[in-house]
């Protein structure tokens, strides 16, 4: 990312080209009644629009040239949110490869791994998934089972992950696994590069109570990937899925956009105009008080974006915006069963404005990203300096461990 200082006439025809840019492609998806399940429709909107920024120039505005961006300054890329904010986000089926995926390789591959997937992820002519939970390591992500043994020049790769958005239609996963069990459960993890295509990956859908089935369970039975598939240190897998981690609370907490932004709230507040019941006091202050969430979720968001524009790795700060947008969606839920009613048992969309499925879709805020608990634990341990809770586990060796799906490590 270059440095250099743009002249304001520089930045405003940059506006103007985001703007132009946006008032063509920025269309909204268009889904005719689909519920779209599996989020292939969505994805294939959010390919078909991040190829088109591509080929405008504008796609991975502050990473180098050499490796698919622009090479632009962060100036660009925040005048680019502020445009972005006003527009229909297009890109929602990508926050993992963009939020998440790319700027771990970004940070951490090697030239090599970059040269080979930076562009198309930028691009989107790969999508990326992120597995790191398992049926027994989910909010203690370090008790992970999934090990990988060195053979040769391959590792092979044994265990099962689960909640894995959209592994069904992606083409490259970031995968966490066991490299060495003789050390505490923190110490002996590895961070890899999987082509999902690889023989002895079997994905197999989740069935989500709104209907939908964005998340999978992924198992690996001897899956071979090359020695320089490892993604950082080998046995540092821990510290780079804390760097992972951070950055995809930033990316569900912070989204897409910059400025302040309070967009369900104006959609209630729309709602409860067209409803006539706009003037009652009791809902107006509820509005009100969703509004000022939400606007102070954005300040918190904006200033995480600054840090990590001025090149900081996203710290446990993160959490507290990440934990702020689960609020706010509980939040919002509560107002808008009140608001509208019996429409908010109303299954289908042409019946009911789709208040039901939202509804239970925004349970999952709580969950994705580290459970509403453990943001907490973070906020109070590394940003509050609160005293820990014990730990039963400190300095045993995981394979000393009696966790919940052991598994057996001994010929490792």
């Amino acid at each position: 990312m270059t440095e250099a200082t743009m002249s304001p006439d520089d930045l405003d025809q940059f506006r103007s080209r985001c703007h132009a840019f946006l008032e063509e492609h920025a269309i909204g998806m268009h889904l005719d009644g689909d519920p779209d399940q599996r989020g292939e429709r969505r994805l294939l909107s959010g390919k078909k629009f991040q190829q088109a920024l591509t080929d405008a120039g504008l796609a991975g505005l502050t990473y180098p040239k050499e490796y698919g961006g622009q090479g632009l300054t962060k100036e660009h890329e925040r005048i680019w949110r502020e445009e972005y904010a006003n527009f229909p986000n297009m890109t929602f089926e990508l926050v993992i490869s963009h939020g998440m995926c790319l700027p771990m390789l970004s940070e951490f591959g090697t030239h090599e791994q970059k040269t080979a997937f930076l562009a198309d992820i930028i691009s989107a002519a790969t999508v990326w998934c992120q597995m790191f939970s398992e049926p027994g390591a989910g909010s203690d992500v370090a008790s992970l089972q999934t090990k990988a043994v060195r053979d040769g020049d391959t590792w092979v790769l044994n265990g099962q992950k689960v909640w894995t958005t959209l592994a069904h239609v992606s083409d490259y996963g970031v995968v966490i696994a066991r490299t060495d069990p003789s050390v505490v459960k923190h110490a002996g993890i590895s961070m890899f590069i999987v082509p999902m295509d690889t023989p002895g990956i079997e994905v197999r859908a989740i069935h989500q109570i709104d209907g939908g089935m964005h998340f999978n369970e992924v198992f690996f039975t001897d899956v071979s990937i090359p020695l320089e598939n490892i993604l950082g240190e080998i046995n540092n897998g821990w510290s780079m899925a804390t760097s992972m981690l951070m950055y995809e609370r930033v990316a569900i907490g912070s989204g897409a956009t910059s400025g302040v932004q309070h967009e369900r709230a104006d959609q209630l507040i729309e709602e409860a105009t067209k409803r006539g019941v706009i003037d009652q006091s009791v809902l107006r202050q509820k509005l009100m008080k969703l509004y000022a969430m939400e606007t102070v979720q954005s300040l918190v968001s904006m200033r995480t974006r600054a840090e990590m524009q001025a090149g900081k790795t996203p710290g446990p700060g993160g959490s507290i915006g990440k934990l702020a947008g689960s609020n706010i969606m509980s939040y919002a839920r509560d107002v808008s069963m009140e608001l509208v009613g019996a429409d908010s048992v109303a299954w289908e969309a042409d019946a009911g404005g789709g208040w039901a499925r939202a509804a239970l879709t925004g349970l999952q805020s709580g969950i994705a990203g580290g459970t509403n608990e453990i943001q907490k634990n973070i906020i109070g341990d590394r940003v509050l300096g609160l005293p820990r809770d014990i730990s039963v586990d400190r300095g045993v060796a995981f394979a000393d461990l009696k966790v919940g799906t052991q598994t057996d490590f001994g010929s490792q």
